[in-house]
């Protein structure tokens, strides 16, 4: 079955057509690690999610690649510059106490690290092929500068050296971005050494001060790395392109990211990485929606954020969030509320209690009803329309006899069915073969302790607690990009 997306690109929706037969590169901007992520930037992790899901449901194989950046987000994006102010990095080491060393914010990045990844399991979200980090690809940058800077897409500031967007005839074509505006309502002030207000820094010096006279901390990290400029570290944007072309070559087949990339992150990767190669950077852009709170949209900076730890304390599961917004089509802003996410909760609820009332694999074994699998492809393959996927779930509870043939659908194939669906939907529905029991939390502490093992390649202690999680009666389960599943033997 074809498979249609929304090309931010084109503005339309497109027939997707790989770049190799039945395999799928894909680049996910990742965190910036100096702080816990909100609901908001969850969204993003969510989406890119559900759309490798789909694919893998299609039969492709995906090689997802998300970003950590670690050095290079300057603050100065809050007011609309993202070349001034502070590395956000430096801030929170400011803000923790921690000496201004590269050893120390690397460390408070995989504290940050860390913490997202629990909060990406916790959402029932697949590890990515692959998460490389800004700060271990410095080389990569100041490769493709060099590269830039031979072609004459450069010119050198006293505070580092940027991009001339006036040589590169697409900028900002990548959402109809009008130019014009953009330079019109553009504070040149704040950097009266640029060319033009759209110019972006590829590379800032250490220890130089942003020319923006209104912010008192627009001042950027003493560190940073050589290089042939001088010293100093890599911009945000540039970053993106090093390591997307990396791992995935040039172009790849889809980039996705949060809308507010658009105007600015993405163009100025576009722009990069297509002045440099001659080519395009990927074939497919796509882009989920805001979440708002209150109308308004969630920042950090702002302070008052809510992360997934707010909504657990709020009585809130995380798994309830990921259900509330695949009832709303990704590219959709979103309003959060409380009263909202209760409301998808109990649904989800509800749909695992008619669940457990159906029989167990292994007892009474179903089949995948073809019609509504039908159905539910067509949904999914259709830019990701999961509000029609999830209504479809509920279709199938109420339908007690199979459309194309009048025969009565027994609980067995219902619960065969959604349980496919849940394949791409990744509500972790796959547990209710046995799901009136519980996994106790004992053995929940085990799994945790082993998986954190397996990631320190400690095989021995590993292979020494999976032992005592099945003398226990459980089986577990890796999955093949990480993370892990438990049942009852």
């Amino acid at each position: 079955m074809d498979i249609k997306l929304f090309n931010t690109l084109s503005k339309k929706k497109e027939e997707f057509k790989p770049l190799k037969k039945s395999k799928v590169g894909m680049y996910n901007c990742g965190p910036t690690v100096y702080d816990r992520a909100h609901i908001g930037n969850l969204r993003a992790y969510i989406f890119a999610d559900t759309l490798r899901r789909m694919f893998e449901y299609n039969d492709y194989s995906v090689n997802q690649i998300m970003n950590i950046t670690d050095v290079g987000h300057l603050s100065g994006e809050n007011s609309g510059n993202a070349d001034l102010g502070e590395d956000k990095m430096t801030k929170a080491l400011k803000r923790e106490g921690m000496p201004m060393t590269l050893e120390a914010m690397y460390k408070i990045a995989t504290i940050y690290f860390d913490k997202f990844v629990e909060d990406i399991r916790e959402l029932n979200i697949e590890l990515p092929t692959k998460f490389p980090r800004a700060s271990e690809h410095i080389k990569e940058d100041i490769d493709l500068i060099a590269v830039l800077t031979k072609k004459g897409f450069t010119y050198k500031t006293s505070d580092g050296i940027y991009f001339d967007t006036s040589k590169f005839a697409d900028y900002g074509k990548l959402g109809n971005i009008d130019i014009a505006s953009l330079k019109a309502g553009a504070r040149v002030a704040e950097n009266t050494e640029k060319h033009n207000p759209t110019d972006f820094a590829l590379w800032k010096f250490s220890a130089a001060t942003s020319p923006s006279k209104s912010d008192s901390d627009a001042t950027d990290p003493i560190l940073g790395w050589e290089s042939p400029w001088g010293k100093g570290f890599p911009g945000w944007h540039i970053e993106c392109s090093a390591m997307s072309t990396k791992y995935l070559g040039q172009p790849f087949d889809i980039h996705t990211g949060g809308i507010d990339h658009v105007p600015v992150h993405h163009n100025n990767e576009i722009a990069q990485s297509e002045a440099a190669n001659g080519k395009p950077l990927a074939n497919y852009w796509m882009h989920n929606g805001f979440i708002n709170v209150d109308g308004k949209k969630m920042s950090k900076s702002a302070g008052g954020f809510i992360t997934l730890e707010t909504l657990k304390k709020e009585g809130v599961s995380p798994i309830a969030y990921r259900y509330w917004l695949l009832t709303s089509h990704y590219r959709s802003p979103a309003n959060f509320t409380y009263e909202a996410v209760r409301g998808a909760e109990k649904a989800l609820a509800k749909l695992v209690a008619t669940l457990r009332n159906y029989p167990a694999k292994g007892k009474m074994k179903g089949k995948i009803i073809a019609d509504y699998k039908d159905k539910f492809t067509a949904f999914i393959n259709d830019d990701l329309d999961t509000p029609r996927a999830v209504a479809l779930i509920w279709d199938l509870l109420k339908d007690n006899a199979n459309n194309a043939s009048g025969v009565n659908i027994s609980p067995a194939d219902k619960l065969a069915t959604i349980l496919d669906f849940d394949k791409v939907l990744g509500l972790g529905l796959d547990l209710i073969g046995n799901i009136s029991e519980t996994i106790p939390t004992e053995i929940v502490a085990i799994a945790e302790a082993r998986e954190k093992a397996r990631q320190e390649k400690d095989w021995k202690k590993a292979d020494a607690l999976r032992g005592q999680i099945e003398a226990s009666g459980f089986d577990i389960l890796d999955n093949k990009n990480g993370g892990y599943k438990l049942r009852r033997k």
